[in-house]
């Protein structure tokens, strides 16, 4: 295994699709499917940071009891209510719906903010059948346990520590203790490039590669900074990065947009929402 830091120059080795005119369909449509009842915001935060790192097409897919709330707060996209189940969360009605969209567009970031229950599992195994590039969050994590499918391309997976202990069934000290070990079982086992979130995230691959990243500011550590950051990885496989450069990429963005706002705000007290206003300028021209 070699292990390598995430800085701006690897990224050299490691480009994104070129900036090139057209209209929005040319810079990749996407499907952000998130929120529920209780964190509706969480689609937002995703959605809005898609955009802003270049992403051409949005729709959101979210429960029926917050669409027309997400529409108004995030006028950019086409929003689908879709049913849901008692506690807020998608419904098994919603699926064949989702099975559908995905195939309509280049990128899907699924799971921030979503409602735990049965019908993430049938979520996850729909995406991971798609044509499209995906990348799944919090509650879809989990349901990768019951799915063990491989996706028609490599999938993205943002697991934090309990995630990750989740699918590895071990416990999160195990999991602090060796995250590069335990990022690699899990790339390994879901045939995925896997984020292992933490004070120093790490980027590891099926085989055996590993990038391993420290800047940032102690401000990132908040409610919504996760979203954003599933938000600029779905954001730059719309725009037809292949996974592991938009990952390596959208760790190194979110983490100096963290830092450009500890020099403007303070290293702490900026809001999630703030972080996808720097990613603009931080992006290669």
């Amino acid at each position: 295994m070699s292990l390598k830091p995430l800085e701006r120059k690897a990224l050299q080795h490691h480009p994104l699709p070129r900036v090139a005119d057209g209209d929005k369909d040319s810079k990749g449509r996407i499907l952000v499917i998130a929120g529920s009842r209780e964190v509706p915001g969480a689609a937002v935060l995703t959605a809005t940071a898609a955009m802003r790192a270049g992403a051409g097409k949005l729709k959101i897919a979210t429960v029926a009891s917050v669409a027309v709330q997400v529409g108004i707060a995030m006028p950019e996209a086409m929003v689908v209510g879709l049913a849901e189940d008692d506690n807020g969360g998608f419904a098994p009605d919603s699926l064949a719906f989702l099975r559908e969209d995905a195939n309509k567009v280049d990128a899907v970031i699924a799971g921030p903010g979503m409602a735990q229950n049965d019908t993430c599992d049938d979520i996850a195994a729909a995406l991971l059948a798609s044509n499209a590039r995906v990348a799944l969050d919090a509650a879809l994590l989990r349901a990768l346990q019951t799915t063990g499918k491989a996706c028609a391309s490599t999938p993205v997976l943002l697991p934090h520590a309990g995630e990750l202990a989740s699918l590895l069934d071990c416990s999160e000290e195990e999991i602090e203790r060796d995250p590069i070990e335990c990022g690699l079982r899990a790339a390994d086992r879901f045939r995925a490039i896997v984020l292992v979130k933490g004070v120093k995230s790490h980027v590891v691959t099926p085989g055996g590669r590993a990038w391993h990243y420290e800047g940032g500011a102690p401000g990132l550590g908040v409610s919504g900074s996760g979203d954003v950051l599933a938000g600029i990885v779905g954001g730059l496989l719309a725009r037809g990065a292949e996974p592991l450069n938009a990952l390596l990429w959208a760790v190194w963005l979110h983490g100096e947009a963290g830092a450009a706002l500890a020099k403007k705000v303070g290293p702490i007290g900026f809001l999630a929402r703030q972080i996808s206003d720097e990613i603009p300028a931080l992006l290669p021209r």
